[in-house]
């Protein structure tokens, strides 16, 4: 008895000590699979990954859009994967979304390829085959103005053409060199499998440029960093903030992510005053193109997701973004797998189950979709404020820099910080407008951005309106798009006709292209190459309407 006794009060301090272990505050690193797939290391091709993982190529097969009549039925309020126009609030879809567009974009964006077409997105899967159809590559000439860093997060094809043609070399190159399907297929090298795996083990590997150098740069080891850590990496790796590197600050055109002062709105517009060169009207700064109207040179920022996310309520407490875009699912009510397909949660009611619903265990399908769009809504009334505030701040340098009038004391110094504060307040409304998760991500910074960007704009068209003694303040009273309409249509071919930039008080301030026929169509060339364009199509510097 008394043995029998002592066996289990053994077998009790056992079982403490253990449990004591599992309650250890330190998280533990989940057990990985470990795999030899039989591909080559440098294999890319998708189909290649779907024949070694089906059931995962099966999920990932659904970023295609099988039934678009049907996908259109489970878009969600401010997003969807068809290619809407995001200026557009009035027409119906395919040409806009009612109440979900944003129709000052060509305006703010004049001057710069964005101005042309700006969708949203359809999705990954799409990323070769959109980008080639798309308005801001130059399709009327062999030289297509953007160049070959433009293909950066489109295909994991970027490793192997750094490594053919050289890393100072490569992204200066142009884009229209690399698109013929002797060099891609919009299928099998769009973005995929190789973008986030290593072929061989299908451990999560970086393929990106920029985010290989960030970590360098920062002093940080891929492969001491948690596994939750590089779930997100693999995401951040293209939805990021980022900008085309300057001639005298390394390979000319590579990208680069401007983190080193840190991930705030803030941090990162000071981190550009130490990149560029000298853009006149006292600014010594990186600018993506001069505005033609305020002459201001502007910041063009880029989906950054990641810099939002990372202290946002979910990012600080350690949800990845895998957790919410690629939530385990159950294949044929049995194996259990990380879904491929790449949206918002908020499709339908099996994705919120099987996303937010693994936290938030108490709350319904419906409460949580309340919520997400409770946040958004609010978002997006800030951010059509923000907007209409930084037209009317660019309205108002435009309106001060042509005054006839006596000039108010230090009229060229008020100026020029009217025209940081166009600068500024476009590029705190910037963030939040092309971050994706419109707000959600992290809903008191995108708040908090949208009211700077309003105070920063309201700055400027003050201090304009003093350069003139007041003089003009009473023009800038009311409505902005009494004195300024949205410009809803715009493109290449509109601007190669000097009656369409006679049309609008804006578009006069730009200068017509020249006149051409389109030369490519997709992967198609539709017209045979002249002698003289061979040689336009080696690229030179960026003009500032292609930077």
């Amino acid at each position: 008895m008394l043995k029998r006794h002592f066996t289990a009060l053994v077998s009790l301090c056992c079982l403490l000590l253990v449990s004591a272990a599992g309650c250890s505050s330190e998280p533990q690193e989940p057990l990985v699979p470990k795999y030899k797939t039989g591909l080559a290391k440098n294999e890319i091709k998708n189909s290649a990954f779907g024949k070694q993982f089906p059931a995962e190529y099966k999920t990932y097969q659904r970023n295609t859009l099988a039934d678009e009549t049907a996908m259109r039925k489970t878009e969600t309020k401010y997003k969807a994967s068809f290619a809407f126009r995001k200026n557009d609030d009035t027409n119906p879809p395919m040409l806009g979304k009612p109440g979900a567009g944003q129709p000052y974009l060509k305006n703010l964006w004049l001057g710069y390829p964005f101005s042309f077409e700006y969708n949203e997105a359809r999705g990954h899967t799409y990323a070769v085959e959109d980008i080639l159809e798309i308005d801001r590559i130059n399709r009327y000439a062999d030289a297509a103005g953007l160049p070959a860093t433009c293909w950066n997060c489109k295909t994991p094809k970027i490793p192997a053409w750094v490594e053919e043609f050289g890393d100072d070399k490569f992204w200066s190159m142009n884009f229209n060199l690399f698109r013929t399907k002797d060099k891609i297929d919009p299928k099998e090298h769009t973005i995929g499998c190789a973008n986030c795996h290593n072929a061989e083990t299908m451990e999560l590997a970086l393929y990106s440029a920029p985010t290989k150098e960030w970590l360098a740069r920062s002093n940080q080891d891929y492969n001491k960093l948690s596994r939750n850590e590089k779930r997100s990496l693999a995401c951040a790796q293209c939805h990021s903030e980022y900008y085309f590197n300057e001639p005298d600050h390394g390979p000319a055109r590579k990208p680069i992510f401007p983190w080193d002062n840190g991930f705030e709105p803030e941090d990162m517009y000071q981190y550009y005053k130490t990149k560029g060169k000298k853009q006149g009207d006292g600014f010594a700064a990186f600018a993506d193109w001069v505005h033609p109207v305020s002459k201001t040179p502007m910041l063009k920022p880029q989906h950054p997701e990641y810099e939002f996310w990372q202290n946002g309520t979910h990012g600080a407490a350690g949800v990845s973004c895998a957790d919410c875009h690629m939530p385990y699912t159950r294949v044929d009510g049995k194996k259990k797998i990380s879904s491929h397909l790449w949206t918002s949660p908020l499709r339908n009611d099996e994705m919120i189950n099987n996303s937010c619903r693994q936290c938030h265990t108490d709350k319904s399908v419906e409460f949580l979709r309340e919520r997400v769009q409770f946040t958004q809504d609010r978002t997006y009334k800030q951010l059509l404020v923000a907007q209409d505030t930084s037209v009317l701040a660019h309205e108002a340098v435009r309106r001060a820099s042509e005054w006839q009038g006596e000039k108010g004391p230090d009229y060229a110094a008020r100026m020029a910080e009217a025209r940081e504060m166009v600068r500024k307040g476009q590029w705190f409304w910037d963030l939040v407008s092309a971050e994706n998760s419109v707000g959600f991500h992290n809903p008191a910074k995108a708040l908090d951005t949208l009211a700077k960007s309003q105070q920063f704009s309201r700055k400027a068209v003050e201090l304009a309106s003093s350069a003139t003694n007041y003089e003009i303040a009473k023009d800038l009273e009311g409505d902005v798009r009494n004195m300024v309409p949205p410009i809803l249509e715009w493109s290449r071919k509109l601007q190669m006709d000097q009656a369409n930039l006679d049309k609008h008080v804006w578009t006069r301030y730009l200068k017509p292209l020249p006149k051409a026929e389109q030369v490519w169509d997709g992967q198609e060339r539709k017209q045979p190459m002249k002698t003289s364009d061979a040689e336009k199509a080696v690229p030179g510097p960026l003009s500032a309407l292609d930077r």
